[in-house]
């Protein structure tokens, strides 16, 4: 009967342990207070995240975070990931934020990506575009004008999900960025890209190393916001939109977008309406 009820005692001691570990880790922001930094994961594109010449990592994005880590007295640390396995990273703890111009909206499945993560305020405009050859934008009048095509994107990107629409599924091919995307259409091995407007405005065109890319104004898909995604039932999404309503009224956003042509792009955040 004693060694029965030692049994029961130790059971429960162990249960009551890992309750209480539970309850110590339950806290996004508490272990992210704790060890003193938060880990974002990009993709590597201009004007979000993006390195300089000099080899820093620089752009909207990159200086956002930092702004919002200032704000709650942490670092912010960046990871570049793989996109099409931003949620599988996030959910792994590899990351704690997937902070890249991220788009509320679909999955090319049409499932919400609110189903896979809580978003933030949102903070900056976007809308996909459609990149071709400039030699080939005549080629293209209408959405039509895709089907059959081959296009390009950043898989599991909103660009794929328009993408597929226009050409179909089957002739459409991911990677792992949107710059790998374009420097496949500028090689000659896609006949489209769809990839985020604030990307292309920055890369393509004359005076950039996409010279001979344009964007083409046969399809205009509707506009997107930016927010960032934080796990499903994380405590440090409100803390987030906490400083991104402070940066917003104290001026400091307004600084980051001048400084990268995105002022006509800002959002006002719901916590500073």
């Amino acid at each position: 009967m004693k060694r029965f009820l030692s049994v029961i005692l130790v059971c429960a001691l162990l249960v009551g342990s890992v309750l209480g570990l539970n309850s110590c880790s339950g806290s996004d922001w508490k272990k992210i207070e704790d060890r003193g930094y938060f880990v974002c994961g990009i993709t590597v594109y201009e004007p979000m995240n993006y390195f300089d010449e000099e080899g820093a990592l620089v752009g909207f994005d990159t200086e956002f975070a930092k702004a919002v880590a200032d704000y709650l007295g942490v670092e912010a640390k960046f990871q570049v990931i793989d996109w099409p396995s931003k949620y599988m990273e996030l959910e792994s703890g590899s990351i704690d934020v997937i902070w890249n111009g991220f788009t509320l909206g679909a999955e090319k499945d049409g499932v919400s990506r609110t189903e896979y993560v809580d978003f933030t305020d949102a903070y900056l405009e976007n809308r996909q575009c459609v990149v071709v050859k400039g030699t080939n934008v005549g080629n293209f009048t209408s959405a039509e004008s895709f089907a059959g095509k081959r296009a390009v994107v950043e898989g599991g990107s909103s660009g794929e999900a328009v993408a597929v629409e226009l050409t179909g599924e089957a002739n459409v091919t991911g990677f792992n960025s949107q710059a790998s995307a374009l420097l496949e259409l500028d090689n000659g091995n896609a006949d489209f890209a769809v990839i985020d407007y604030q990307m292309a405005k920055s890369m393509i065109g004359l005076g950039t190393d996409y010279a001979d890319l344009a964007i083409s104004e046969a399809v205009n898909p509707e506009s997107e916001v930016y927010a960032i995604g934080c796990r499903k039932g994380s405590d440090f999404t409100a803390k987030i939109n906490e400083a991104i309503a402070a940066l917003y009224e104290d001026g400091t956003l307004a600084e980051i977008a001048a400084k990268y042509n995105l002022t006509n792009d800002l959002v006002v955040p719901e916590e500073a309406k």
